[in-house]
This record gives C-alpha cells, sequence and structure tokens, in this order.
C-alpha cells in the first residue's frame, strides 16, 4: 500500500493550474517533510464561485479565499488502514492573482498554499499572533527544503 494517498479532484476551468500529477507530488513531499509515515488527503481545485460559497458557509466571509482545509474528525476507536488527514480546497484564480500580486511564480505560490492548507490538517493555525508566527516558521523552514523563498518576506 502506498504510504500516502492523495485524491485529487480538478472542478475548476481556470487554465493555469498544476496537474493530478504536480499535486500529488507536491502533496506527498510535503506530508514526508512533516515526518509522517501515513496519510490520506483531498485536495480539491475550484473556481472563485464555489470558494466564495465555501468561505461564507464556514467562515461567514462573502468572498473567495485562496485555501480552506477541513480536519477529519474520526470517531472514537474508528480504525483506518491509513491515517485520514481531511480536505483541502484550494481555488485556482485567487492563487494566480496572488502569485501576480505579490510577483511570486505560480508553482511557488501553489506549493505555499498545498503546504498552508497541510499544516491546518496537522493542527497548526494562525488565529492568533504567537500561532501565526509558529505556522509561518514552519512553512518557510519546509519551503526553504525545497528551494523556495520565504514567502513572507517583502
Amino acid at each position: 500500500m502506498d504510504r500516502f494517498v492523495i485524491d485529487i479532484q480538478q472542478a475548476s476551468q481556470f487554465v493555469s493550474q498544476p496537474t493530478d500529477q504536480q499535486l500529488a507530488s507536491w502533496a506527498k513531499k510535503l506530508l514526508e517533510l512533516n515526518q509522517l509515515e501515513q496519510a490520506e488527503l483531498s485536495i480539491r481545485i475550484i473556481d472563485e464561485k464555489e470558494m466564495q460559497a465555501l468561505n461564507f458557509e464556514y467562515r461567514k466571509k462573502h468572498k473567495a479565499t485562496n485555501v480552506l482545509s477541513f480536519p477529519a474528525h474520526m470517531p472514537e476507536g474508528f480504525a483506518l488502514p491509513v491515517p485520514l488527514l481531511g480536505d483541502i480546497v484550494i481555488c485556482a484564480p485567487v492563487i494566480a492573482a496572488e502569485a501576480k500580486a505579490q510577483e511570486k511564480t505560480l508553482e511557488a505560490h501553489w506549493v505555499h498554499m498545498l503546504l498552508h492548507g497541510i499544516l491546518h490538517l496537522l493542527g497548526f493555525d494562525h488565529q492568533t499572533d504567537e500561532q501565526a508566527e509558529i505556522m509561518e516558521k514552519k512553512e518557510v523552514e519546509i519551503l526553504s527544503q525545497l528551494g523556495f523563498s520565504d514567502p513572507y518576506k517583502d
């Protein structure tokens, strides 16, 4: 059995987005760098309309965002062959617009947002300054290992 099971759903009509193979490869590498032995997760690539609806339903915000994470909550004593982390939803048009505005490559921003989503599934958050500092440090460390620059530098 594969150490990492990555389910990818391409529901976006946006032109500039990674292939399933790129997403799966990045996700597996990011899970390895987070020192997971096994994991299963879903990645859904969507357009702004669907993201806006999800962002409103779950966060009460009336706009599309870049990434949302939905950690799996398994019942006590329920065992799976591979630990289920949850779902990551990424908005392709928002990622492209942010990459352009922030003068980053599309690849660097996609990998960063995928990592950001994975870290949320692993329990990281950025609701407080302290949480944000811890999460951002982890992101910078892992992105550096992959050859990407610090996404938080000006």
